[in-house]
């Protein structure tokens, strides 16, 4: 059978859950920058999921797997394992569908993370990442408690869910040349590629990870997954140790390149945003726009999109770098 029509994840299924989650999530702005276009020589189109609810893309994914649970799953409760976005996505998309959420956070997670997952009415779990291995003690708490497990990136409907933002951003600014999209798991990238064959054929998906946790840019290069143990980066939304089953055979049969930039690219590229576009975007949003500006003028000419992935930054912890 052909790679291409075994994944596990399609075009349809992105479409489906465009209509499942409708009314649920926000149809979030597409921006542009003159000072950005004079930058890079191109035309960029920047989609804020930094504007979403609960501040990520994340809600998308959690909204189209709570609302595939069944009657069941819903009274005993979820478990969601996540550094901050999907924790405050699931636990906003429990608080709206009526279902009890247990979060797993790691106890370093940003405090801006925790208040708002709390905040949504969610129990938090904590534990030490450089001691305990997070999927691991997750599925425990999981067994124990007989709660369905929302994965952050690794499932059928959060890669078409996540793939929604990539589809809207098509249907409102039509053909682009080139797609920047942060990778951490591969959930967003994985969903975009998918839209992005569907609406803009030809374009050129571009995954952009932190330098410290290259796991999925070494992945697509040697064609074998890899894994990276709690990479030390800004980024925390792509601290994750490798792409998963469902996102890693996506990434390798639609995605055009991966690269990778360093935390300083990363800060730069943030408070670029902030100061030229008055737009606040936490480092790992600003993952795709930091792809853009490493590449720059090599994009002059061409139409592209870059996803904001999320605005939860952690703006006293991060006036440091400033």
């Amino acid at each position: 059978m052909d790679a291409r029509s075994s994944l596990a994840v399609n075009y349809a299924d992105v479409a489906a859950a465009a209509a499942r989650i409708a009314g649920y999530v926000h149809r979030t702005p597409v921006m542009t920058s003159s000072s950005v276009d004079a930058r890079t020589g191109a035309q960029v189109f920047f989609k804020c999921e930094n504007f979403q609810r609960s501040g990520a893309f994340k809600t998308r994914g959690a909204f189209n797997a709570l609302l595939q649970l069944s009657d069941q799953e819903r009274k005993r409760g979820v478990l969601a394992y996540s550094s901050g976005n999907h924790a405050q996505a699931v636990a906003l998309a429990a608080r709206e569908l009526h279902v009890h959420a247990v979060i797993v956070m790691p106890i370093d997670a940003p405090e801006v993370k925790f208040s708002a997952t709390r905040g949504y009415g969610a129990e938090v779990i904590t534990y030490d990442r450089h001691k305990v291995e997070r999927e691991a003690f997750a599925h425990a708490v999981a067994r124990e408690r007989q709660l369905a497990v929302i994965p952050p990136f690794d499932h059928p409907h959060i890669v078409a869910g996540q793939g929604t933002a990539a589809k809207e951003l098509f249907e409102e600014v039509g053909l682009l040349d080139w797609l920047f999209v942060p990778c951490g798991g591969g959930g967003l990238i994985s969903g975009s590629a998918l839209a992005a064959e569907a609406l803009s054929p030809g374009c050129k998906v571009v995954g952009v990870e932190p330098e410290a946790g290259d796991d999925a840019t070494r992945s697509f290069r040697s064609r074998k997954l890899q894994s990276c143990h709690n990479p030390d980066t800004i980024a925390d939304g792509a601290r994750t140790h490798s792409l998963g089953t469902v996102t890693f055979p996506i990434v390798m049969a639609k995605v055009h390149d991966m690269v990778t930039v360093d935390d300083d690219e990363l800060v730069l590229a943030m408070f670029y945003l902030w100061e030229r576009m008055k737009i606040v975007v936490e480092p790992t949003g600003a993952l795709g726009a930091a792809g853009l500006f490493a590449r720059n003028r090599a994009m002059a000419g061409s139409r592209v999109g870059v996803l904001i992935s999320g605005g939860n930054a952690d703006v006293k912890a991060l006036a440091r770098y400033a």
